[in-house]
């Protein structure tokens, strides 16, 4: 039998993928848009998130989250993505992934993809949607930033990409040398930006307007938001970060109600306190399309994005695409066996 294209997978490093995605903040920012429009439309097919967890280990996780996303992506698929805090002190980024690209037609796989930085790309690009949707961009503010890992980083670069313009960054770690670090970076990237380490988080409640959690935090330490100015956004990246009672007093947008209602986030201790999802007032698309206000005035507004899966396939694509095109990657043919009938 010769071999055809469905008989080859690409693999793409994660160098390649770096390369790939480097500079590509705006665009992705629009692809995450489009991907949150087309689930909201029912192009969809989102299944829950699977976690692998392990015994006596609270703290290490491995996720699968498959999904399939139609329309103008065509794509099937599946991130692994792996979450293990520990591996900071030997050196190593926290989480580790792969994307797997099916095709919709076939279900052959068509391609293996670094996952990590698609992982925080996207995460970044629906944390600056969401920023450029609820927050005044009219109104020069502090940027909190609650946790100073890689994903900050890169809100902090899809903020500045989507043009959000900073008085200072305010940063908060419990690590205050990882925090110095994220600071150092952030002078090298931007420049004259003012960065300041703050280690009492309810001072970068009190000072910043727009807010960004990203932390490995396993339970809530935020116990209330009143320190918050009026008409604070918080990007709840890390969704375990404020207490019930927090949520409860506030205007909560999610990606996915009922996705982002699972695993003791936040929103589902909430719902357990009360019973009901009331409290979410909306998913992001209901916005976007228009059929719910961007907020409630005064309120902090709390978005809570639990991270589709969709998101992923929608940025994997774009990255499979776009490595066709300039020729990168690894082809691996025949990676599939012949037929069962062709074989002896």
């Amino acid at each position: 039998m010769s071999m055809t294209i469905q008989d080859e997978v690409l693999i793409l490093r994660g160098s390649e993928v770096s390369s790939l995605l480097n500079g590509q903040e705006q665009a992705l920012i629009e692809i995450v848009q489009q991907a949150y429009l087309t689930h909201a439309s029912g192009a969809s097919s989102l299944p829950h998130s699977t976690f692998l967890r392990f015994p006596r280990d609270d703290g290490n996780r491995i996720i699968a989250l498959p999904a399939y996303l139609g329309q103008e992506f065509g794509v099937a698929g599946v991130k692994w993505v792996s979450s293990f805090p520990g591996n900071l002190t030997q050196g190593l980024d926290r989480a580790s992934a792969v994307v797997i690209l099916n095709s919709p037609q076939t279900g052959r796989p068509q391609a293996i993809l670094e996952g990590s930085i698609i992982s925080a790309k996207r995460t970044a690009a629906s944390a600056a949607l969401a920023a450029k949707v609820f927050h005044d961009s009219r109104r020069r503010t502090n940027l909190g930033v609650v946790g100073t890992g890689l994903i900050n980083f890169e809100i902090v670069k899809s903020l500045v990409a989507g043009g959000l313009e900073f008085e200072s960054i305010v940063t908060c770690d419990l690590n205050r040398e990882r925090a110095e670090q994220f600071n150092r970076k952030c002078l090298a990237k931007f420049g004259q930006m003012d960065v300041r380490l703050e280690s009492d988080i309810n001072n970068v409640l009190k000072d910043c307007s727009l807010i960004s959690f990203a932390t490995t935090a396993a339970r809530p330490y935020v116990a209330d938001l009143s320190a918050c100015p009026e008409n604070t956004t918080i990007l709840h990246v890390s969704l375990r970060d404020l207490s019930p009672e927090a949520i409860l007093m506030s205007d909560n947008v999610a990606d996915d109600k009922d996705h982002v209602c699972r695993a003791n986030t936040s929103l589902h201790l909430a719902e357990q306190l009360v019973g009901h999802r009331g409290f979410i007032r909306c998913n992001l698309a209901d916005v976007l399309v228009g059929v719910e206000p961007v907020r409630e005035n005064g309120k902090p507004l709390v978005f809570s994005p639990f991270g589709l899966g969709v998101l992923d396939l929608a940025v994997g694509k774009h990255v499979y695409d776009f490595a066709l095109e300039r020729g990168l990657g690894t082809s691996i043919g025949q990676f599939l066996p012949a037929s069962w009938i062709e074989q002896n």
